[in-house]
């Protein structure tokens, strides 16, 4: 077996939007949102489901997701592979806009339903060390989620630490197979639920049509053209001194954030110069 990268826009969207295969999706919503028996989702409408894009027209990575049981709850899957600016800004204003979208001026605001963001990130956006993170609207004081219809998950990929674990929970696994698949030759042994297995063979490129390898590999193709116009332009815009301290700082143990303050350079800009996107 050879499986793709998840990371890849076609990869993602051609697993996770799956139209035939909804028990893939419904596995991972699932295993995130670590829904007790009784709760757990059980059918969903893929409101953008894959279709094989023409090669000029390719999209991010970005799933909208309505659940038809009886709670009809919106779900929003979202792949971020680097991190830009005002990322924050725009997954609140993203999640709100899909809130306020249900009605029409004039119509009953108790028509609105809950919409839950849940974001996989290849880059560390949050401190703390802790992989999936829950946020919520809370009371300050009591901690009561007392304004529950707009609700945030991240998985920080990087610190996902597959060596420091059994891998034993559903959601485990399948942070294990979103980042590790590209390195994996066989489906995992512990690996035995359903929608998760179908993740695995459809990850397979045995499974996959010339069509679909090719905006595959194309989409693959362009992201590494946009990362090294990135790192040419981070290159021409900072010099040779700011770019040697920046390198010292980091091998002294100084944080990314304090380094990206000190130079009035973004983020970004530090990570390009110690190639931290590779």
């Amino acid at each position: 077996m050879k499986f793709v990268d998840i990371k890849n826009d076609i990869a993602f969207r051609k697993i996770f939007g799956n139209e035939n295969k909804k028990e893939i999706l419904i596995s991972f919503l699932n295993a995130v949102l670590e829904l007790p028996k009784g709760k757990k989702i059980v059918k969903i409408e893929i409101k953008n489901p894959f279709q094989l894009p023409e090669i000029k027209d390719l999209k991010s990575s970005i799933l909208d997701v309505k659940v038809t049981d009886e709670r009809n709850i919106w779900y929003i899957v979202e792949m971020q592979v680097e991190e830009s600016d005002g990322f924050d800004k725009r997954v609140q204003y993203y999640t709100a806009k899909q809130y306020s979208s249900q009605i029409e001026v004039g119509e009953d605001y108790p028509k609105l339903k809950q919409v839950i963001f849940i974001g996989i990130l290849n880059f560390d956006f949050f401190d703390g060390d802790d992989y999936l993170t829950h946020h919520l609207i809370t009371n300050k004081k009591t901690g009561k989620q007392e304004l529950s219809d707009l609700e945030f998950n991240f998985i920080e990929l990087p610190k996902f630490k597959e060596d420091e674990i059994k891998i034993e929970s559903l959601i485990e696994k399948w942070v294990y197979f979103i980042k590790k698949a590209p390195n994996l030759d066989v489906i995992p042994e512990n690996v035995t639920d359903e929608g998760l297995k179908r993740a695995y063979e459809d990850a397979d490129k045995h499974n996959w049509s010339k069509e679909e390898l090719l905006a595959y590999d194309y989409a693959s193709m362009r992201k590494a053209d946009e990362s090294s116009k990135t790192k040419r332009a981070v290159e021409k815009a900072i010099g040779e001194t700011v770019r040697k301290s920046v390198i010292s700082l980091y091998k002294n143990g100084i944080d990314l954030n304090i380094i990206s303050l000190s130079f009035e350079i973004s983020i970004e800009q530090v990570k390009q110069i110690l190639n931290l996107n590779d």
